[in-house]
């Protein structure tokens, strides 16, 4: 299992630790997005940058639509379907879209792949307050309907 994990909150006022790890997670950024594997390491990440960003699990037909919305390779260059084929080895898109979403296959072991998705501001706005979390009746934290705001940012 894997999370997606998009950071909606600007880099005025972090503290260095947690810039720091916002920037191990690849997200430097506000509206930057990155996938990363369920483990207990990713795990204590985002709980020490939840203030910061919204995450939700990975599913595999919004890991496809992102990949080649907003996948981007070294040069600034588009994803393309041949080159995630021949760079990982599987037979077909789904079938990536299904291992990075399982876990089985990480972004950074798809060789010139960026691990960064670089998405727009949500069409329509976020309907709560970005500063509170989801508990309190605003965005942050875990999201179940994470693939609804992504949707609207690609």
């Amino acid at each position: 299992m894997s999370y997606i994990i998009v950071r909606i909150r600007g880099p005025v006022g972090v503290r260095r630790d947690i810039n720091y790890t916002l920037n191990l997670l690849h997200l430097p950024r506000k509206f930057h997005a990155t996938i990363v594997p369920q483990n207990e390491s990713f795990k204590g990440m985002i709980q020490k940058v939840k203030d910061y960003v919204i995450w939700g699990p990975a599913d595999p037909d919004l890991v496809k639509k992102l990949l080649l919305a907003r996948g981007r390779l070294r040069g600034d260059k588009p994803v393309s379907e041949e080159y995630l084929l021949e760079k990982t080895g599987l037979k077909s898109l789904d079938e990536v879209a299904e291992a990075l979403s399982s876990g089985r296959l990480t972004l950074k072991e798809i060789d010139g792949l960026k691990p960064v998705f670089r998405l727009h501001p949500p069409r329509g706005g976020f309907k709560h307050s970005t500063k509170k979390s989801v508990g309190m009746g605003g965005e942050l934290g875990f999201r179940e309907d994470i693939a609804s705001i992504v949707e609207r940012m690609l």
